[in-house]
């Protein structure tokens, strides 16, 4: 395979960033996957938050209803859909910039 498939397939599928890394782009890459697990981190605070509630109702025999978890999940929408929105728009910036970098070198070597 051709290094830039490569690197679209690792930034793609495996991590954002990883494509970078493997271009030898290490700031850039680096900056990404800091970027990415820092949302992942702050997703799984979320998550654990929402959930503990609802945890502690399971626990202390109070009945889960719809209407429990959905008044659990309520608050935290906006950030949820916020994070979301952070996470697919590093992702696509990887990718991006790989692009970018592809066609640089495209260019470059056309000359």
């Amino acid at each position: 395979m051709k290094r830039p498939i490569i690197a679209l397939l690792l930034s793609g599928l495996i991590l954002p960033g990883m494509g970078q890394l493997y271009l030898g782009r290490r700031n850039k890459g680096i900056a990404l996957i800091m970027a990415i697990n820092l949302l992942l981190l702050v997703s799984l605070f979320f998550v654990m938050k929402i959930a503990s509630p609802v945890i502690g109702a399971h626990l202390t025999g109070t009945p889960l209803t719809p209407a429990l978890i959905l008044q659990q999940l309520q608050p935290y929408s906006f950030w949820a859909k916020l994070l979301l929105a952070a996470f697919f728009g590093l992702w696509g910036f990887s990718l991006v910039d790989l692009f970018s970098a592809f066609k640089g070198e495209n260019d470059v070597s056309r000359n």
